[in-house]
């Protein structure tokens, strides 16, 4: 650490974001190394060290001979102000180098509001913000995540993006790489070499034609690359490589626990959900090698607190064994399990029970929708018998404070659904009161409102998102209809929400307008003190970009998508059967009840479907 970073540290917030040090860190000697890679997570430490990808591909390219992996995180704007006033470039906690001198630059992408990030700290690392600027191998930017299955308003930034699951297409492209630099490949040969690697896709090497009305025209693809790129997934996940030996962080994070990922991808099809459709198909763990990661994680960081992660956790098939061996042993330690992501047709009482004898916690449920038809409409499989019956369940077993989370805007929503919502929350309150063993301690639900976003490879990647005006006048009609003191309601401003749906459903010429805000001071997003609206209202008039014609115009079903050459597995075919049985109102049961033909079946060559 330089003599100048250490007389800044006491002058910022949180300074051990910026120290690293941690126990279980890895620190490599560089005579050692071949390749460095700089592992940005576009947020600050407390989020980025919370994030389990992050864990696991740390590992993962660490576990490489000759590479070293070192992570990187956005600053605070504290400490952003000095590195700009006293010239310091944006470094990696392992060795304290600056990131402009390594090998490699990649980011994890899960969010869109962080694309400002990126841009920021490509800006502070003093690397050439565009591909076509930065020659020869070094500083070649790669990016992943779930917000790369639509990599377009990234595409001038960024070299190459690895689509899907890392764990084994990671080390295929470093390896690569490897190859290359001790071969002296140029930039062009390895970009080459490195598109033909399943799930590589490189953006220079596809031209985008728009026509008058300023719709996607035509992709004219390089000789010799693939026209469509296909995620990659793992297979066996009981084999694949998981952080036992976890960092502990040296200050408070986010998510301040030990991980456990039960499985992948998801049964049930929520038609709004993006990771629901992109993460398919269905991949789980075995109980007895979760319960094994499990105590090695605990045993070796000190945690005293382990969640069980997954888009749905209460899904998993074989919950009530896994439990059966980790609760007598979380118990004998003190170390709460908290099971998360859990539906309220599936809710065991049984389970939060034995649970509660760690720690007691609210309960959290996500009905989406105020009515039935909208809940068909998007798919939900959830009855309001279903989340009546689960409310009496936990609130005769003590429980008396229930966090309740709903959408405004999708799609054929009406105002009776908004109300809708209402008359549901007084159904939960007189459910509580019908049933609750401690009325004394009285009765919180927590009400929360999201502003719809359409995402890219769902069903819904087509509609139209309400004009924020509209969204808060809805807003409003909820919150006129909720009279019990009982509730709590808080929503989403409309304005990031806005944004987000931009850049979800953007194309390349976003590009421009993420360069032109974050030059004038647009980052962190994604926290309520530093997100500036003005700056990017700016940015679009600028660029000559109206952000409306990437929401409320909504996309036709035959126009070509900036994402359609990106494969997750689920065809377009299925989506368009989907969005046609959402207006319907239809439902389609889960994987478990029968195979919808998503395609993403085809994914697998040798571990079937796990649904």
């Amino acid at each position: 650490m330089t003599e100048l970073l250490q007389r800044l540290l006491p002058t910022v917030q949180k300074p051990a974001r910026y120290t690293g040090g941690e126990y279980n860190e890895i620190k490599k000697d560089p005579k050692d190394v071949r390749v460095r890679i700089a592992f940005c997570f576009p947020d600050t430490y407390e989020i980025g060290m919370s994030n389990v990808g992050m864990r696991i591909l740390y590992g993962v390219m660490n576990n490489m001979e000759g590479v070293w992996c070192e992570r990187v995180f956005a600053p605070w704007g504290d400490m952003e102000e000095a590195m700009r006033r006293e010239h310091i470039p944006l470094w990696a906690l392992e060795s304290q180098d600056p990131v402009k001198n390594f090998d490699m630059i990649a980011f994890t992408i899960g969010y869109e509001m962080c694309y400002s990030n990126i841009v920021n700290m490509l800006r502070l690392s003093g690397v050439p913000l565009h591909s076509n600027q930065r020659q020869g191998l070094k500083n070649m930017v790669f990016a992943g995540g779930v917000c790369a299955f639509n990599p377009e308003p990234l595409a001038d930034f960024v070299d190459f993006f690895a689509l899907g699951e890392g764990e084994e297409i990671t080390p295929e492209i470093i390896a690569l790489y490897d190859r290359a630099k001790t071969e002296n490949w140029s930039k062009d040969e390895f970009l080459l070499e490195v598109s033909k690697i399943s799930g590589v896709y490189v953006p220079s090497f596809h031209s985008h034609e728009y026509d008058g009305e300023g719709k996607l025209k035509a992709v004219t693809v390089r000789e010799g690359t693939p026209a469509v790129i296909t995620k990659r997934i793992v297979e066996d996940l009981d084999h694949a490589f998981w952080p036992t030996q976890m960092i502990v962080p040296s200050t408070e994070i986010v998510h301040d626990r030990a991980n456990l990922e039960v499985f992948r991808g998801c049964v049930r099809g929520c038609r709004f959900c993006q990771a629901g459709f992109s993460c398919r198909p269905v991949r789980r763990k075995s109980a007895d090698v979760l319960y094994r990661q499990a105590v090695e994680t605990l045993e070796d960081s000190g945690n005293n607190e382990i969640t069980l992660s997954s888009l749905s956790t209460s899904d998993y098939r074989e919950l009530k064994e896994l439990t059966d061996t980790l609760i007598p042993y979380c118990v004998g330690n003190k170390i709460n399990l908290s099971v998360p992501s859990l539906r309220a047709d599936n809710f065991s009482r049984e389970l939060m029970q034995r649970l509660q004898t760690l720690r007691k916690s609210g309960l959290t449920f996500a009905p989406e929708a105020g009515t039935q038809r909208l809940r068909d409409v998007i798919n939900k499989n959830l009855t309001e018998e279903e989340i009546l019956t689960t409310c009496a369940n936990a609130f005769s077993g003590g429980w008396n404070n229930v966090k309740l989370y709903f959408m405004l805007g999708l799609p054929t929503e009406t105002d009776e659904d908004v109300l809708g919502i209402a008359e549901l929350v007084y159904k939960v309150i007189k459910t509580w009161q019908a049933n609750a063993v401690n009325k004394k301690r009285g009765l919180r639900v927590h009400v929360a409102t999201a502003y719809f976003v359409p995402k890219p490879h769902t069903p819904f990647q087509w509609e139209k998102q309400i004009e924020p005006a509209e969204y808060l006048r809805r807003c409003k009609l909820l919150k006129d209809h909720f009279y019990s003191k009982s509730i709590e309601y808080n929503y989403h401003t409309p304005d990031l929400s806005r944004l987000e749906a931009v850049m979800a459903r953007g194309d390349r010429r976003l590009c421009a307008v993420i360069e032109e805000a974050t030059l004038h001071g647009a980052r962190l997003d994604g926290w309520d003190e530093y997100f500036r609206y003005d700056l990017w209202l700016d940015a679009f008039k600028t660029c000559g970009i109206d952000p409306d014609y990437y929401t409320v115009r909504g996309f036709d079903e035959d126009e070509r998508l900036p994402w359609d050459h990106i494969d997750v597995g689920c065809s377009k075919a299925f989506l368009l059967r989907e969005r046609q049985r959402a207006y319907e109102a239809q439902i389609t049961p889960d994987c478990r009840h029968g195979c919808a033909g998503c395609g993403a079946n085809q994914l697998l060559k040798e571990v079937p479907c796990d649904a």
